[in-house]
C-alpha cells in the first residue's frame, strides 16, 4: 500500500491516492508526496505497483545560512515552542482562578498572587510568539489553512488579553473590588479560552491525532 506524506505537518496517510485534504492541518491533497517503499515493502510488491511507483521525498527546509537560520533552525529541532509553551498555559489557569477566589472572597493577596502569575506569562510570551512563528515559517511553509488562522487568531488573542489585565491592574489595583470586576474577569476567561484554542491545536500537530 502507498504512503503519502503530508510536506506541511508531516501526517501520513497510507492508500492508493492522497486524501483530498490532510486531516491534520487542512491543507490539499497537492501537498502530499509519495513516499518511497521500505526495502520490507519492496519485495512484497507486485510487478505492476513497482512500475508504478514513483517514489518522491518530503520537501526539505532550506540548510541554516546566517547565525539567526541557524538559531531559529536549532530553536524547531528542539522543540523550543512546544516547550515554551507550557509555561504560560500551565500558569494562565492559576491566575484566573486567583482573580476569581479574589473577586469571590474580596482577597488581595489572591489578587496580587494571580497579578504576579500574569506576569511570568508576559516574561515567556516573546519566546513562545517568536518561537511559533518561525516553526510556522519553516516547519509548517507558513501554510494558511483555517486551522493555523485559528491558531495564529488564538494566541493574538490570549496576548492582547493578557497585556490589557497586567496593565488594568497597575492602574487600578483595586479592579476587582469594583463595579468593573466581572469585565475584569471576563477579559481574563476570555485569554483563557483562547490560550486553550491555541493549545489544542497546537498539540493536535504534534500528536497528529
Amino acid at each position: 500500500m502507498k504512503k503519502w506524506q503530508c510536506i506541511v505537518c508531516k501526517y501520513i496517510h497510507k492508500g492508493d491516492e492522497p486524501p483530498e485534504k490532510c486531516p491534520v492541518c487542512g491543507v490539499p491533497r497537492e501537498k502530499f508526496v509519495l513516499l518511497e517503499e521500505t526495502p520490507e515493502e519492496a519485495v512484497t510488491a507486485g510487478p505492476a505497483q513497482e512500475a508504478e511507483r514513483e517514489p518522491t521525498q518530503p520537501e526539505k527546509p532550506p540548510e541554516p545560512e546566517t547565525g539567526f537560520d541557524k538559531v531559529t533552525h536549532l530553536m524547531i529541532k528542539h522543540h523550543a515552542h512546544p516547550v515554551s509553551v507550557h509555561m504560560p498555559n500551565g500558569i494562565l489557569p492559576v491566575s484566573v482562578i486567583l482573580f476569581i477566589l479574589a473577586w469571590l472572597f474580596d482577597s488581595s493577596l489572591f489578587v496580587k498572587a494571580g497579578f504576579i502569575n500574569l506576569v511570568f506569562v508576559i516574561l515567556a510570551l516573546p519566546l513562545v510568539l517568536f518561537s511559533g512563528v518561525m516553526e510556522w515559517k519553516i516547519k509548517y511553509n507558513q501554510a494558511r489553512t483555517t486551522l493555523f488562522k485559528v491558531k495564529i487568531l488564538a494566541a493574538t488573542l490570549t496576548t492582547t488579553a493578557c497585556g490589557i489585565s497586567v496593565l488594568w491592574y497597575i492602574i487600578d489595583p483595586r479592579v476587582l473590588a469594583s463595579s468593573r470586576a466581572w469585565i475584569y474577569i471576563l477579559l481574563n476567561m476570555v485569554m483563557l479560552a483562547s490560550a486553550g484554542i491555541a493549545g489544542h491545536i497546537g498539540g493536535k500537530l504534534v500528536f497528529k491525532d
